[in-house]
């Protein structure tokens, strides 16, 4: 049976430096869903024409446009990578350029030249689920990201903070508090 080996992280996005290479579609819904998990990553775009949607999205975020052609140039103190062009030549050269750098690149929709997906992701107050599926199919992802918007409750983020006061109160070695956080929180996922 087949299964998904990614190993999932969540990064801080504001401590590294991404890269979007493209300004059109594509490019402008990464942008749109990298801001809106992570509103405050450092994001620079480079391409020769950018929508009208991608320039109002970079006003709102630490977001930074270049009107240019890529250029290996625009890689130098990039973390992560994302190649969104609708030319595959430059999609490979850049997967090629990041690899050679040991930077992380992910070229939409051609997984072969993904080091990483941009998976669904659902998010409630300090709460985040990731969802992904293996680069199978992003509509599943995006249906199963709807249903856990509606199952997770609001009020979800109270439980968290609560239950991190309670943790702070709790008094032995690291083995002993996981296994009282572990008892006190088992009735959370008991089927009814």
């Amino acid at each position: 049976m087949e299964r998904n080996n990614l190993y999932p992280i969540f990064l801080k996005l504001s401590n590294l430096n991404v890269l979007i290479v493209g300004g059109g579609n594509v490019a402008e819904e990464k942008l749109t869903f990298l801001l809106k998990s992570s509103p405050d990553a450092h994001v620079t775009m480079v391409s020769p024409m950018f929508r009208e949607g991608t320039v109002s999205l970079a006003k709102q975020g630490n977001v930074k446009l270049i009107k240019s052609r890529y250029n290996k140039r625009f890689l130098k103190g990039k973390h992560i990578v994302i190649a969104t062009t609708d030319k595959p030549k430059v999609n490979v050269k850049v997967h090629k350029h990041c690899r050679k750098r040991s930077i992380l690149v992910n070229v939409a929709d051609n997984p072969p030249y993904c080091d990483f997906y941009m998976g669904g992701i659902v998010t409630k107050g300090n709460v985040k689920v990731a969802i992904s599926t293996n680069g199978k199919s992003p509509t599943t992802a995006k249906r199963l990201r709807q249903f856990f918007e509606d199952v997770i409750p609001e009020n979800v983020d109270d439980l968290v903070k609560n239950l991190n006061e309670y943790r702070k109160t709790i008094k032995g070695d690291f083995e002993e508090k996981v296994e009282t956080l572990n008892e006190f929180t088992k009735g959370l996922i008991e089927k009814r």
